[in-house]
Order: C-alpha cells, then sequence, then structure tokens
C-alpha cells in the first residue's frame, strides 16, 4: 500500500483530539524476554519506539537493532554529500542518538541493503537466521507493512514472514502512517494498536536522541535539494508522551 507522501500531513493537533488516540490499550511489557528492532533506515529505530526500546533495555531485557540500509539515498539529488557519504554520516547519526537513549551497549547489526530497493527475501532470511526458533517471549519490531514507504513496507513484510517461520512475536511501528492517514483511516488496523507510555526521563531521552539526525532534521545546505526530509509537523507526530505499536 504504498502512499505518496507529500505536504505537511495530519497535524498532531489533529490526531490529539481524536478520542482513541488516548484510549488504546496499554502494551503488556513483563512477557518480553528479548527483543529485535528492525530499522529500514537510520533513525527509524528511534522515531518508531525508541521510547519503548529503553524500557525494555532497563527491564533487562536482551535488546538488538538490525539496521536493514544505511539511508544513503534520503538525498538522491545533494550537491553537498555523496550517498556513501550520507550513509556514513547516518550511521554516526544513528550511533550517538542510541548512546543518548542509554542504548549505546546494544548491538546493532547491518545488512547493508540499498536504500529504496530493500531485497525482501534477504531481510527475512537474515532475521530467520538471527531470532532462530523462539516464542513469543521474543519481540520482533519493525515498521508495520502498510506505512506507506516502499522500504518500510518490504522490511514489514520480511519480518512478518520471518516472524511467522520462527515463532516470535510481531509488533509493528507506524511512522509515516501518522503523516498520510487521518483518525480512525480504515486502513489502519487500529483494533491491533497497543498504547506504551513514556516517563518524563525516557521523553526527554527520546528528544535528545532525536535531535542527533542533523542531516534528516537541519538542511544539508541552502540547495533545495539538501532540505529536511523531517519538518517540525513530522517530529511532533513522532515524539508524543506515548509511542503505539501494532500488535
Amino acid at each position: 500500500m504504498v502512499t505518496a507522501i507529500v505536504g505537511a500531513g495530519t497535524p498532531e493537533a489533529t490526531w490529539q483530539e481524536w478520542p482513541a488516540l488516548h484510549t488504546f490499550p496499554a502494551l503488556e511489557l513483563a512477557g518480553c524476554t528479548r527483543a529485535l528492532l528492525v530499522a529500514p533506515h537510520p533513525d527509524d529505530e528511534v522515531l518508531g519506539c525508541g521510547g519503548l526500546l529503553r524500557l525494555l533495555h532497563q527491564r533487562g531485557v536482551r535488546t538488538e537493532i538490525v539496521a536493514v540500509t544505511d539511508g544513503g539515498a534520503s538525498h538522491p539529488d545533494s550537491p553537498t554529500v555523496r550517498p556513501e557519504e550520507l550513509a556514513v554520516l547516518r550511521r554516526t547519526e544513528s550511533r550517538r542518538a542510541l548512546a543518548r537513549l542509554g542504548l549505546g551497549d546494544v548491538p546493532v547489526r547491518r545488512l547493508g541493503c540499498a536504500d529504496g530497493a530493500v531485497a525482501e527475501a534477504v531481510v527475512t532470511a537474515r532475521l530467520a537466521d538471527l531470532l532462530g526458533e523462539t516464542t513469543a517471549s521474543t519481540w520482533c519490531l519493525a515498521t508495520w507493512r502498510g506505512d506507506g514507504h516502499p522500504d518500510h513496507e518490504a522490511v514489514g513484510r520480511a519480518t512478518t514472514r520471518a516472524c511467522a517461520q520462527t515463532g516470535a512475536r510481531l509488533l509493528e511501528y507506524p511512522i509515516w502512517t501518522w503523516h498520510w492517514a487521518a483518525p480512525g483511516d480504515p486502513r489502519v488496523p487500529w483494533d491491533r494498536a497497543r498504547a506504551v507510555s513514556l516517563d518524563a526521563a525516557t521523553r526527554a531521552a527520546k528528544l535528545a536522541a532525536v535531535d542527533c539526525f542533523d542531516s534528516q532534521i537541519r538542511p544539508l545546505s541552502a540547495h533545495p535539494a539538501d532540505q529536511v526530509v523531517l519538518d517540525g509537523a513530522t517530529l511532533r507526530r513522532l515524539t508524543r508522551d506515548f509511542e503505539v505499536v501494532l500488535g
């Protein structure tokens, strides 16, 4: 369900006015013993459920991150930074962000897939190998397979298959859904939505982590091809005092 991601998107104020957003059942964390977070691009791991990963890590849950791409295609026409340079920059930003979340010791496994052309079969095979035969106490968190961005959807589908093969519990996190969808949108499986409340310290850590992604939240230069990817409206939808996953 790849969707055009254009314009300012649905304002955060509109989402906040939707009563259902504040009444999603809470995600029960007690059953998790291992969490594997799959990020299509550097920053998705923080924007989607960085707070949740921090909370699980603080509970002693074994946490790992799988970085599917290095995000080198975020500014394809940039006159300032080549894709290979941007990939290095974004990996560095991700490491700094994870440190600010208190996740600096969490292992990050890089699959090296092409940004914009994720090979689903490769991701499924690698994830199945990493997960091994397991149970629902192992959580695998990935972008929602209906999120609208082709890489996000490919990762979601690949992770869904890997979980089906291994027995891990699948939890999907929306990113661009908050942009193109509207409250009550029938294209979104709201009945699967679960909320994760972030305490003040966790939210502050997430905000500090998001600020590390300079290449995405600040212009690379004044050139039109170097403008921000994640503007203020987008960040407001992704830095609430709670996160939402589809489980």
